[in-house]
Formats: C-alpha cells, sequence, structure tokens
C-alpha cells in the first residue's frame, strides 16, 4: 500500500519491517547476522537527533548518523518517511543491514525524518499530501518540507559536502518523488523506488478503478491506529479471528460493511476511501505525475516487476520524469522483485520461481552504490546506463537505450476458437464467434491458494493452474514455442464483450507456461512441481464501468457487444523455447480485489440485492477481434 509499506505477511513481520522501513532498508533482511551491527554503527557514526524548522513553523524530528572519521567530508543521503525511526534517542543504535549497510560502510551522511504529522514530528498528516504548485510565503506541502530541510542540513550539519541525495521506498518512494519537484540546488540525485504516483489508476489502493481489498484492509488498519505510545510499540493490527481472507471477506459481504461492520470510524482515510468511487478531484490531486517538473537532479527510478503495490509507480515516475524534464539524467532499474525485496537479502527468488543469482546484492552493490557515488562523491568509474532492467525467464541483466526499446516490434496475440492463441492472425468468421462463461459474484476466482487475510508477497509469480481449471476462467494458449519469445513494454488488452449484467470487472493474465520437463527446484520439502508450472507474469483488472471515462462511469448495455480496452504494466519477459505463451480472462480476483455486483451501482454502497450472477462472452470475430497486443524485441537482440 502507500506504500507497502509494512503490508505483506504483515502479521508475522510488520514491526521488523518497519523498524527496517525507518532505516532505508525495507523489507526481509537476510537472517544471517549481518556484518555490520549496531556496535559497528555506533563505532563509525554518531547520531544526533534534531527538530528541523519547516518554513511554517512546524518542526519535523530528524535523525542524522554522522561519520566519525571527519579526514574528508561527506554527501548527505536523506530518507523521509512515515513509519517512524525507531528506536528513538540519541544513544540508541540499529543494525543496519541492505541498503543502509551498503551505503553506511561507504561513508555517507545518512539522514531520515518523520514526516509532517507522524510519531516525532510536528504537524497535522495527510495521506499523499497533494503538491501545491501556487505555494505562497509559508504554505507547505511535501516538495517544500524536504526543500527545507535540504536547506538546513548543507547549511548546519559539519562535514557535509553539499551534496544531497534522496532515496526511499514506497511511501518514502512517494516523497522522494515530491522532493525531486522544484529541486534544491544542493539535491544532485534522487532514486524514487517503488513511489506512488497515483491511488486510483494503478498504485496500492486502485486498479482502473477496481478496488483493492485484502491488500489494504489491515495495512489501513494499522496505520491509523492512535498508539499508547508511538515512539516505542508497534501499533495495532486489526484482529480477523480468521486466518483464511477469502472466507472472511466473503462472509464480509459488500464492501460497505468493511466500514459498517470493523473499522467505524477508527480508519478516517477509508472512509475517504469509499466516499470517493470515481476518479474525482479527491484522487486527481493525489495524481502527482503531472507535477513531476523543475526536476534539476539525476534521477534512477527504482521497481520490481513482481511488485504487488507500486509497479505502476515506478514505470510511471520514469516515464513523467523523462518527458517533462528534458536534458537531465534520468534512468530506470526495474530487477525481479517484490516490493522493496531488492533492499535487503539475496532476492534469488520469488515464492516458486528461481532466479539463479543474488538480484538483491547486486542491486545494492552495483547500481545503487555506483549512482550515488558517482553524482555525489564525483566517481567517474560508472556512467549512467539509460535503463538497467533485468529480464524474467532468461534470468539475466540487460541494458537498453531507451525504454520501452525502440527495436521492439508491436504484434497481437489473438484469441480463437478451441483456447488457442495466435500471434498476427485475426480470428476466423463462422461459428460461434464468442466464449462464455457465467461469473456468480457467490464464487468469486480467488487470486491465491495461500491461506492467508492479507497477500502473499509472491502472488505475482503464483502457478495459475488452479484457475485454468475453473469453469468462470477463459484461457487461450499457443502451441509450445520453437524459438525464444521476448516480450519487452507495456501489455495493450483488447477486449470485445457482452453481459448479461450492466457491469462487470475483467481480469487480463499473461502466464508462461513451462515445459513439462522443467526441472523441479532441489531441495524440493513443499514437493513443488514446475513442469508445466503456469507462471503469472502479468495480471491487471479493468472495471468496465470506467472504459470511457474515470470520471463519469456508465452502465454495460445488456447483450450489447462493447469494447473494453486497457493497458498492463511493461514486462521485460523471455518464454523459452518448448515454453506456450497463455493468456487468462475472468471476471473476478478476490479478494484481492473487491467484488463488482455485476450491476450498475455505487459499489461503495451496495447492498446484498445488488449482487447478481451474470453470462460474460468474449466476442473473437474479424469485425470484433478480442487480444494482447505486446512488443516483441527482434531476434537479433536477445
Amino acid at each position: 500500500m502507500p506504500g507497502m509499506n509494512c503490508r505483506g505477511w504483515w502479521n508475522r513481520f510488520l514491526p521488523v519491517w518497519c523498524a527496517i522501513w525507518a532505516l532505508g532498508s525495507i523489507l526481509l533482511a537476510d537472517p544471517a547476522k549481518p556484518d555490520a551491527d549496531a556496535a559497528w554503527l555506533a563505532e563509525h557514526y554518531t547520531k544526533f537527533e534534531r527538530r528541523i524548522p519547516m518554513r511554517d513553523g512546524v518542526k519535523l524530528f530528524t535523525r542524522i548518523y554522522v561519520p566519525k572519521d571527519d579526514s574528508t567530508n561527506y554527501p548527505i543521503l536523506l530518507t523521509r518517511t512515515p513509519y517512524a525511526l525507531k528506536p528513538y534517542g540519541p544513544d540508541n543504535y540499529q543494525d543496519p543491514g541492505g541498503t543502509l549497510e551498503t551505503l553506511a560502510k561507504d561513508r555517507f551522511i545518512l539522514v531520515t525524518q518523520d514526516v509532517r504529522g507522524r510519531h516525532a514530528s510536528e504537524g497535522t498528516f495527510v495521506h499523499v499530501r497533494p503538491f501545491n504548485p501556487q505555494k505562497k510565503g509559508t504554505e507547505t506541502d511535501e516538495s517544500s518540507d524536504a526543500w527545507d530541510t535540504i536547506d538546513w542540513l548543507v547549511k548546519n550539519v559539519p562535514g557535509n559536502n553539499g551534496k544531497v541525495g534522496m532515496f526511499g521506498i514506497s511511501y518514502p518512494g512517494f516523497y522522494t518523488s515530491m522532493g525531486m519537484i522544484d529541486s534544491h540546488p544542493a539535491l544532485k540525485a534522487a532514486s524514487p523506488q517503488a513511489p506512488i504516483s497515483d491511488w486510483f489508476m494503478g498504485d496500492d489502493i486502485h486498479h482502473n478503478g477496481a478496488f483493492f481489498l485484502s491488500q489494504n484492509f489491515g495495512f489501513f488498519w494499522w496505520f491509523e491506529q492512535k498508539s499508547d505510545d508511538p515512539l516505542r510499540d508497534g501499533g495495532k493490527r486489526f484482529v480477523f479471528n480468521n486466518p483464511d481472507g477469502y472466507d472472511f471477506y466473503l462472509r464480509m459481504g459488500p464492501l460497505a460493511r468493511s466500514e459498517s461492520d470493523h473499522f467505524r470510524g477508527k480508519v478516517p482515510v477509508w472512509r475517504d476511501f469509499l466516499e470517493h468511487p470515481n476518479y474525482d478531484a479527491f484522487w486527481q490531486a493525489r495524481n502527482i505525475r503531472p507535477h513531476l517538473k523543475n526536476v534539476r537532479c539525476a534521477v534512477m527510478t527504482v521497481g520490481g516487476w513482481f511488485d504487488a503495490e507500486d509497479l505502476f509507480g515506478a514505470l510511471e515516475t520514469y516515464q513523467w520524469t523523462e518527458k517533462l524534464n528534458a536534458g537531465i539524467t534520468n534512468t530506470l532499474v526495474m530487477g525481479p522483485w517484490t516490493h522493496g525485496q531488492w533492499s535487503g537479502g539475496d532476492a534469488d527468488k520469488v515464492g516458486d520461481v528461481q532466479f539463479r543469482a543474488k538480484t538483491g546484492v547486486y542491486y545494492r552493490e552495483k547500481i545503487e552504490l555506483p549512482f550515488f557515488r558517482h553524482h555525489l562523491k564525483g566517481d567517474t568509474n560508472h556512467p549512467p546506463t539509460e535503463a538497467h532492467l533485468f529480464e524474467t525467464g532468461t534470468q539475466r541483466w540487460r541494458r537498453f537505450e531507451a525504454w520501452p526499446p525502440r527495436e521492439a516490434r508491436e504484434e497481437t496475440l489473438f484469441f480463437h476458437p478451441s483456447g488457442r492463441l495466435a500471434r498476427g492472425q485475426r480470428p476466423p468468421g463462422g461459428g460461434e464467434g464468442f466464449d462464455e462463461y457465467v461469473s456468480d459474484p457467490a464464487k468469486p476466482v480467488p487470486y491465491t491458494q495461500e491461506v492467508t487475510t492479507d497477500y502473499p508477497r509472491g502472488y505475482p509469480t503464483h502457478d495459475q493452474r488452479f484457475a485454468s481449471s475453473r469453469t468462470d476462467v477463459v484461457v487461450y494458449e499457443t502451441e509450445p514455442l520453437e524459438e525464444d519469445l521476448t516480450f519487452a513494454g507495456p501489455l495493450k488488452v483488447t477486449l470485445h464483450v457482452s453481459t448479461t449484467g450492466t457491469d462487470a470487472d475483467w481480469v487480463v493474465k499473461l502466464i508462461d507456461v513451462y515445459d513439462p520437463d522443467f526441472p523441479d527446484p532441489s531441495p524440493n520439502p513443499a514437493y513443488v512441481r514446475m513442469g508445466g508450472y503456469q507462471q503469472l507474469v502479468r495480471g491487471d483488472v479493468m472495471r468496465a464501468r470506467f472504459r470511457n471515462s474515470f470520471e463519469k462511469p456508465e452502465a454495460l448495455v445488456p447483450g450489447k457487444v462493447t469494447p473494453v480496452e486497457f493497458v498492463m504494466p511493461d514486462v521485460l519477459h523471455t518464454f523459452r523455447r518448448g515454453h506456450r505463451v497463455m493468456v487468462q480472462v475472468q471476471s473476478s480476483w478476490f479478494p484481492l480485489v473487491d467484488r463488482n455486483p455485476q450491476s450498475f451501482v455505487n459499489i461503495h454502497t451496495a447492498t446484498e440485492k445488488d449482487f447478481r450472477k451474470a453470462t460474460h462472452r468474449i466476442h473473437r470475430t474479424p469485425e470484433a477481434a478480442s487480444g494482447l497486443t505486446v512488443r516483441v524485441l527482434p531476434t537479433g537482440m536477445r
């Protein structure tokens, strides 16, 4: 969510994750003892705590680690976070891990700040506080708070070299993006990582208007609860009294009951979500993308191909920064990661999918550290790469001069009779030119087989064989490939649909079907069978009421063939020789996505009587051809 933050598996790891995040090293750290522990940090750094005044007089609590070696001056690295700087107190040091350990060993002045209104900072907190382009006098936003903080740091922290970098993951990534806007002259490098960009279109809360339920329910309860001692305790978790999220949310019923039966005013932002079902001024003000202007520093945006929360934000932040700031250094890094996975541990696998490489270690040592060394310390040994991306399938790093690659050509995978997926060949005429299924909101298609009330971090790679056998999931696939096939860039979905209802969700999944002889992992304590594994490569949802406008939803006309188009986030994936390309289409993805009643009502206030079965058709005729448009790298580029 707001970035993940402490979402995935939060029931078990929430307190640990949030402590790590506040240090700028998010998510899972190596279980082994790190090379640098709290004693090492105290030996090499002095910790200071300061309250930095903003232009309106509000003071923001800030932690500063200064190297004890004063033989030279050091650049400053700043992270702004809503997740606390625990443990508080100038004598309390933490075990650095992941990114923080890598940076600390190379010697930077490491600064972390509680954002306005959170934990030890004064002021009022506002979720994804909108940017104010017309600020005057003492008016503030997150951009001005970053500016004022940087200005104070370079003037007051001894031993700094006058150069500042910013970085952060998820919500801290959003604050990094805000800090880039109208950059302070001392800000020389910024790395927004998995940053929030638009909460309605593709980050955290919604995808194409569809509300992401289980990914956010427990997180926002935890985030919004008032703690008895916010500087020490770990917050309060929601008590589900049921380990099975599918069962819990189905029994909860319509989305409105999340508020009336469970939250009951204790999560104000949740009520805001429910009161704004369309892309109105509330959501539009929280779209940072058009404000990414006057960026004068070098930018390295980082994201994960399997990030369930802010993959959209990373890709969009890179593209809009590129479009609105000609001439600056603007680079993109994408790895085979879940949300923030690159910041700690080996990151050598996601779920059952193994990458045969320690991609997290490679990123921290060969990409992130060189970026900050180059722009903050003058290291000329590592010139920037426009796009440094991990190609899944072949499990290797690639470099590109532009993203998406200019050499990639468009190709459409069309839906054909008998579940065939044909490259570049429109479907034939004659016969029944559609595939049909009954979608029942009382029995929605699950998005995972794992029993959880939250969401498993690895679901974006999960085996989809459990879904392909359902009668309410339509499957199209190619024959086994005769040579490798690489998709590079966004995926455009074009569906021609009809329904007996007046609304519907359309979930489309791109899947890599492994060769039947694909080897099982060794050791294999879970008895995973990788032969024929249906790996999810990309999946997303479109709420049909928003097919023409996210501001003004429209009902579907029962029985009328209607085009529904949307774009799924980019991939860089090679389907190996002998594998198959599969596309699955369905109309629920529960409880990741809240249920669509399939009647044109306000879903956020819908009642039980509004939920109805509907028969959906996916049309595949020459005149109404449905399919998935991809970008294919030529053979010579592989």
